[in-house]
């Protein structure tokens, strides 16, 4: 009896303890890629083409859980600065590799009756294709429907009225664009209801299903799936879902900048210390912040402030869609003067392919100043110089380093990629702010929800690598047996 008892505590134990260390696991992850080589291996005026595409494309004009989407690095070194996420959609569900961009609001997918849809990709993933036929969920959106009576953006929203479809069309400034019709359909998802509570989840969302595409988007080199809008605007799908209490009106993400990349991306809110909020330029579009002032080693650069401000074609928005950084010509000038005055003395400034750069010949961060992004509310993003420089490769035995930050002539400030990796950024519609921290995105991170009465549920960590699923599965596991040897223990005490 006293063996038995033994071995009974001694499994208790070792349950118990693996509960401790599982009690926080993450939740099923949608895999998100980002693709991001070696600066070394491509030119810099690539990646200012692909954002000038990008920049083109942009369109203007009660909580039950939390969604993880995780991202997964790809180590293809030849793509060029995209994150990616998998969504499933459809019943039975079919899976599509979708781009983040926080520049716009519509999840689209390419249907199987696309014309001029890419077959092929040269990012090393399979293109799949929607066909609402093979869904007993799909039902497409009528004229009648609020969706197709209000437009979105500058999004054409019309009705066939020979097929009763409300169908869209996006046209991009490069001459690219996409139509399609509106479908409702399920989406699939493993949803934290709270602490170590896992639920298999699927909620109703509207999306776009594309039937004709042109110019970039045909093109083959970087094709994808589709693009997974996350702006502010109605028809994003965090704006959805937290409309019908499925999730929190906030989503959170945690870019890993080195290596192959990787991060977090949960409609959820990461909780850490060090974040800082800043409001929201209230009715836009995007994400624009209120840029008041930057400073080099501390120094306030002198930049009039309304170069920052939001009009209608100026203002300072946060995209993960864009690479690098775009500065407006009056703040450009005096801070690449600044950042040049303050390490004249220990390198060799030069000009390469029209960007300010210098060699180097020792440790970028003995040398290079911080630089402060100041934000109305007193919060501050600090760059460190890796976040505004570019290793470009090397020339006479020194490191070539070039001002990531690029000129625009007169429109808007963009932070891109180049200054959000590596922190964690907090999207809060609820209460109209954007937060960041600086942070190793490969580590694990704290979620809560927050509801309508501003209390927290732990929703646990969720972490950038493993397999959610089998950790879901030893989970569980370890409840059953933890449950079975409560049972066995019972019936030993009652019969001692």
């Amino acid at each position: 009896m006293r063996a038995l008892t033994s071995l009974i505590f001694a499994l208790v134990s070792v349950v118990l303890s693996a509960t401790v260390v599982y009690s926080g696991f993450p939740v099923q992850r949608l895999s998100l890629q980002r693709a991001f080589p070696s600066s070394r291996s491509i030119e810099l005026e690539t990646l200012r083409a692909r954002d000038r595409l990008r920049h083109a494309r942009i369109l203007q004009g009660v909580v039950s859980g939390v969604v993880d989407f995780s991202v997964e690095g790809s180590s293809d070194p030849l793509l060029v600065g995209l994150y990616f996420t998998k969504v499933k959609l459809g019943t039975p569900p079919k899976e599509f590799t979708v781009q983040i961009d926080t520049g716009s609001d519509i999840l689209w997918v390419n249907c199987n009756s696309c014309n001029g849809c890419p077959r092929a990709s040269g990012l090393g993933i399979q293109l799949n294709f929607f066909d609402a036929s093979n869904s007993s969920s799909s039902s497409l959106v009528s004229c009648s429907d609020p969706i197709c009576n209000s437009a979105f953006q500058t999004t054409a929203t019309q009705c066939l009225s020979q097929t009763n479809q409300c169908s869209y069309t996006f046209q991009y400034g490069d001459g690219s664009g996409t139509s399609g019709y509106y479908v409702s359909e399920s989406m699939y998802f493993d949803m934290v209801m709270g602490h170590s509570m896992i639920a298999n989840s699927s909620a109703t969302v509207v999306f776009g299903c594309s039937t004709y595409q042109s110019g970039d988007l045909t093109k083959s080199d970087h094709a994808i799936d589709g693009i997974f809008g996350f702006g502010p605007g109605d028809l994003s799908v965090i704006s959805q879902l937290s409309a019908r209490g499925i999730t929190p009106k906030v989503f959170s993400h945690c870019l890993k900048g080195e290596g192959n990349g990787g991060g977090i991306l949960v409609l959820g809110e990461v909780l850490e210390p060090g974040i800082v909020y800043s409001p929201l330029v209230p009715s836009q579009p995007h994400y624009n912040l209120y840029l008041q002032s930057i400073a080099v080693n501390g120094q306030t650069l002198p930049i009039d402030p309304s170069v920052f401000a939001t009009s209608n074609n100026r203002g300072t928005i946060v995209d993960s869609g864009t690479t690098l950084a775009y500065l407006v010509e009056e703040a450009y000038t005096p801070f690449v003067s600044a950042i040049t005055a303050a390490v004249s003395q220990s390198v060799t400034p030069t000009i390469s392919k029209g960007s300010q750069c210098y060699l180097v010949s020792t440790s970028v961060d003995e040398i290079f100043p911080m630089v402060s992004l100041n934000f109305a509310a007193g919060a501050s993003m600090v760059l460190r110089p890796e976040e505004y420089l570019m290793h470009l490769g090397f020339y006479d035995g020194a490191a070539l380093w070039c001002i990531g930050f690029q000129k625009v002539q007169e429109g808007v400030t963009i932070l891109g990629d180049l200054v959000m990796k590596d922190k964690i950024f907090v999207y809060d519609l609820a209460r109209q702010q954007i937060g960041w921290a600086n942070y190793d995105c490969s580590q694990a991170v704290n979620v809560s929800v927050t509801s309508g009465k501003n209390e927290f549920v732990n929703a646990g960590q969720l972490s950038v690598s493993g397999s959610t699923q089998d950790k879901l599965l030893q989970s569980l596991a370890i409840e059953a047996l933890a449950l079975f040897l409560s049972f066995i223990l019972f019936i030993h005490f009652l019969f001692l």
